[in-house]
This record gives structure tokens, C-alpha cells and sequence, in this order.
């Protein structure tokens, strides 16, 4: 009886250890460069509202804590965990945007997203991404020649963003992966034409 009690804990440990992101290779693939000038396609333009309905299904909150009020008449406002903190925070490390400028060193990517934001990713790092108070592992490198960057946030939801060329190079297409902590996923496929090309 003792064994079976202990082999039922073994098992419930270690199935609620927490993820942790394996590194991924740091090394270029030869002749894969993912720079140039991009521009969205126009489905991929009018497919925003699958990624927030993506962001919505697998944050961890319901809808309708997400919308009512907070704080009703007649009761206490309670502490700061209400509201999204009980979900997922990793989509606010997702960004979007209709022109992408990407410049590829041996050691990294820079993506300007409509010549405001610039996101960096660096070949082979595994380190602590912040985005104000919120803070995910991240860990970034290539499997074949797809650049892979996952982002695993603290209530195990995880954003995985995917980067090859396409169509002789003259199409990026990105694929963004978001994973509940349950292990519901949704994908949203962006393509993005060369500029000139």
C-alpha cells in the first residue's frame, strides 16, 4: 500500500513541475537571412481579430471576469489579483504591426514593427524577458531554417513565434503559436511579401 501512496505522489510531482524552455541553436543556418523590407499580405492584414480571439481563448480568464465591474456597489475592492494576472500575460510580449524592417547579424535579429517598436532576439539566448511587471522565460534559436522564439510566462502560458522564408525567399511567413496553460493551442499564420522583390 506504502508503494502505490508514494508512486501516486511521484507521479503528482512530477506532473505539476513547471515547464522550463530548453535552449535552441544559436548557429545560422548557412544562406538563411531573414532581412529586407516586409510588407503584411492583405488577408494575413485582416486576420488581427483571429489573434485576439487566439489571445482571448487561451489567456486562462473567462470573459465574464474580464468584464465585469470591479468593483460592484456594496463590496470591498479586492487586491491586485483580479482581473487577467490569474491568466496568461505572455501575449503582451507579442508584437504586430503591417511593415516589418528585419536586419539579420551572426548573432541576432532586429524586427522594427511599423517603424516603431524594435524587437531583438538573440540567436541561442535563454534569459527573463520583461514588458513592465511582466516577466517570461525566452528562449530563441533555429530548428532547420525556421527561427523559433518561445516565451513561456509565469502561469505557463506559452507564445511561440516562427520565422522562414518562403516562395524563393520572397515571402516571410511567421506563424504565432499561442498555448494555454491546459495545452489548448491556437495558431495564427502571417504572410509578409518582400519589398522590391
Amino acid at each position: 500500500m506504502r508503494i502505490i501512496v508514494a508512486a501516486g505522489f511521484l507521479t503528482l510531482v512530477s506532473c505539476s513541475a513547471p515547464e522550463i524552455l530548453a535552449p535552441r541553436d544559436g548557429a545560422v543556418p548557412p544562406g538563411v537571412d531573414l532581412s529586407g523590407n516586409w510588407h503584411i499580405q492583405p488577408e494575413s492584414a485582416r486576420n488581427q481579430r483571429k489573434i485576439r480571439d487566439a489571445i482571448r481563448k487561451t489567456d486562462g480568464v473567462a470573459d465574464n471576469a474580464v468584464f465585469r465591474p470591479q468593483n460592484p456597489p456594496g463590496r470591498v475592492a479586492r487586491s491586485s489579483g483580479d482581473g487577467r494576472v490569474r491568466g496568461g500575460l505572455v501575449y503582451v510580449f507579442l508584437e504586430l504591426g503591417e511593415s516589418l524592417k528585419i536586419t539579420q547579424t551572426k548573432d541576432g535579429l532586429f524586427i522594427s514593427f511599423d517603424r516603431s517598436v524594435v524587437e531583438e532576439f538573440g540567436f541561442g539566448e535563454n534569459r527573463i524577458a520583461s514588458v513592465g511587471q511582466a516577466e517570461a522565460q525566452r528562449v530563441t534559436g533555429w530548428e532547420g531554417d525556421t527561427l523559433v522564439v518561445d516565451t513561456l510566462d509565469r502561469n505557463h502560458m506559452k507564445l511561440t513565434e516562427r520565422f522562414r522564408l518562403i516562395e524563393n525567399d520572397q515571402v516571410l511567413e511567421r506563424t504565432i503559436i499561442l498555448r494555454s496553460k491546459d495545452g489548448d493551442e491556437e495558431t495564427v499564420i502571417q504572410l509578409f511579401d518582400r519589398e522590391g522583390g
